[in-house]
């Protein structure tokens, strides 16, 4: 039996469930466009689903650590706490099927959509054994008022529910109106996703009937019911597909072709859709040169500043909301005070070429007669490089400087 198992089994059980919550993140709801907007049909727009790519790719790609700052000759040094039990549990193994990657991958995917619950395992201690990702549908978390900490009632695949207290629990919210829980970020969204697919399955079916152009066959008298019918079936068979699309039409017995439907440039179809994919980004806070929208005026500089800002302005908000919620969820208030702390270590991100890089660690090591901010050691820590020792782990004084003479006081 797991963790999970026998932590359910020491709370009472009821058989209500959140019924609303699986509707509308399940069964979605119809948007002004047409399309009915769930959480399957959504992921199946490009635009949202590389967002959450992104988002989630990002946090769990950089590595995701727990540190301990202490005093050592009257400076503040920094230090992986390896010998903490949450060191190896956020950075390497979470629980016995995901790695911390995974795990952190689906954690904002969840947290992207309004909320994130991980259940923690306590054992003797407070230390947390192992975390295991709760699906959202199925977590309603209640305030009975504004001054006490949420609960969690977890409704279970067989429909019993079970309730858990907010120390049990690893909540990582999004934007939030309430401040115990995460805004619905796919009902927020649904008039810009339901739109999205409308045009989208609009751009399909002017390609999958494929009559260039659509319009009236006006033939004279009057057609019999038979007729009728076999030359819809003649004009689909014939004319219809994308495979004939720009042959031309034979018309006889003075019939006319009267054009009455817009062509995908006169609907704007392509503008229409673009605009939609930024629609989508601004609610999930990417910008959307990341999920494949390019500037007409973009270069491999601005190429280069909009990596800096999507690490910035997109990646930086997430690390931080990840990071403070990991300190006092996963941290005690007395481990805190000694100096503990998680970080996500994103330097790689900000990299740039090696001649970029090179340049930064010439400056960085003394070059051109500025101060040397890095030894040569720590220049290899940050290329994986193993240390050297003895000189290269000194920091010098800039070449060509003196050291500052003493003038004696006046008498």
């Amino acid at each position: 039996m797991g963790f999970l198992a026998r932590g359910i089994e020491q709370k009472s059980v009821s058989v209500t469930n959140s019924l609303e919550l699986f509707r509308e993140i399940y069964g979605g709801r119809t948007s002004k466009a047409g399309p009915t907007i769930n959480l399957e049909n959504a992921f199946k727009v490009a635009t949202f689903f590389a967002c959450l790519r992104v988002l989630s790719q990002g946090c769990a790609q950089v590595p995701f650590k727990l540190f301990r700052e202490y005093k050592e000759g009257g400076l503040n040094k920094i230090e992986p706490a390896r010998d903490h039990r949450h060191y190896d549990l956020v950075a390497t193994k979470p629980n016995d099927w995901q790695t911390s990657y995974e795990f952190r991958e689906q954690m904002v995917i969840h947290a992207g959509l309004g909320n994130a619950y991980a259940w923690k395992s306590l054992v003797v201690g407070g230390k947390v054994a192992e975390m295991i990702m709760l699906d959202p549908a199925r977590v309603t978390p209640e305030q009975p008022n504004e001054f006490e900490a949420p609960s969690y009632k977890y409704t279970l695949k067989d429909g019993r529910t079970v309730t858990f207290d907010a120390s049990v629990i690893w909540h990582v919210r999004g934007p939030s109106w309430s401040g115990f829980a995460g805004m619905d970020i796919l009902a927020l969204a649904r008039e810009a996703l339901g739109l999205s697919i409308a045009t989208e399955e609009t751009h399909a079916k002017l390609h999958a009937k494929g009559v260039r152009p659509s319009g009236t066959y006006s033939v004279d008298g009057n057609l019999s019911p038979q007729q009728y019918k076999d030359l819809k079936a003649w004009i689909l068979a014939e004319m219809a597909g994308a495979e004939n699309a720009g042959a031309p039409m034979i018309l006889d017995r003075g019939a006319k072709w009267l054009q009455s439907a817009m062509t995908g440039l006169d609907a704007q179809h392509l503008e229409t859709r673009n605009y939609q994919g930024a629609e989508i980004c601004r609610f999930l806070g990417v910008l959307p040169s990341k999920v494949g929208f390019t500037d007409k005026a973009a270069t491999y500089a601005s190429a280069e500043q909009f990596a800096i800002q999507h690490v910035v302005d997109s990646l930086g908000p997430w690390y931080a909301r990840i990071e403070q919620s990991a300190d006092i969820n996963l941290l005690t208030e007395k481990e805190r005070g000694q100096g503990y702390y998680f970080k996500f270590v994103a330097a790689g991100l900000l990299r740039g070429a090696l001649k970029d890089q090179g340049e930064f660690f010439a400056r960085m090591l003394g070059s051109g007669g500025s101060r040397q901010v890095l030894t040569q050691d720590e220049v290899r820590a940050l290329l994986e490089f193993n240390p050297q020792g003895g000189e290269a782990a000194l920091l010098h004084a800039p070449q060509g400087t003196q050291p500052a003479k003493t003038e004696p006081s006046p008498t």
